[in-house]
């Protein structure tokens, strides 16, 4: 999956050790639907070197490539949106907007150009 959006904040690095060795993990919020009048917000998160390949900061445009995945503990479910790649736009290149919405008037049922309300109905 992929979205784009604006960071408007990054968490405190996590870190831990692993049976495996030391991991790190970092969250971000996502701002998206920039255009729509309630903006979403999303957070996912970077592991390990993905941290350090990219450098994200508040206020940064980017589209963010990410799987989600859900894992179990205490018998309570969680979400994880987990980034593996993160795309930074060009300084001053707008980012992408959707496709615009066609703009035809709807017109409301039994109502039609010739003035003959009679034709139009069902029955």
């Amino acid at each position: 999956m992929e979205i784009s959006g604006k960071i408007i904040s990054i968490q405190p690095l996590v870190t831990g050790e692993g049976k495996n060795g030391p991991w790190k993990k970092q969250d971000y919020v996502i701002e998206h639907s920039l255009e729509s009048q309630y903006p979403k917000k999303m957070m996912f998160n970077l592991w390990g070197e993905k941290i350090d390949q990219n450098p994200l900061a508040v206020g940064d445009m980017v589209t963010v490539s990410f799987d989600i995945d859900c894992r179990q503990y205490n018998e309570r479910w969680y979400n994880d949106i987990r980034a593996w790649k993160v795309v930074k736009a060009e300084q001053g290149a707008p980012m992408q907007a959707p496709p615009p919405v066609a703009s035809e008037p709807i017109q409301a049922f039994g109502a039609n150009e010739g003035g003959n309300e009679a034709s139009d109905l069902p029955f």
